[in-house]
């Protein structure tokens, strides 16, 4: 079973790479951004077969390592 996280700073944090990223996509004459914002994305393969099991054991993982849960937030696919 795989899991997907997506971790991304919650709004109102200030994220400096987006802001950049915002800049050089102006530059670059894309037109039409509002905002840019970065994340990462986490894919963790577990070996259990059970959903359930696996979402409580990845939100674990999440709120002790994966996630600075103080300014980020994330989310968890069960693939």
């Amino acid at each position: 079973m795989t899991a997907i996280v997506n971790v991304f700073l919650k709004e109102g944090v200030l994220d400096p790479q987006g802001k950049a990223t915002h800049h050089a996509l102006n530059s670059l004459d894309f037109e039409g951004i509002k905002e840019v914002r970065i994340g990462k994305q986490i894919i963790v393969t577990l070996e259990t077969q059970d959903k359930e099991k696996a979402e409580k054991e990845v939100k674990a993982m999440c709120e002790t390592l994966l996630a600075n849960t103080v300014i980020e937030e994330y989310t968890i696919e069960i693939a």
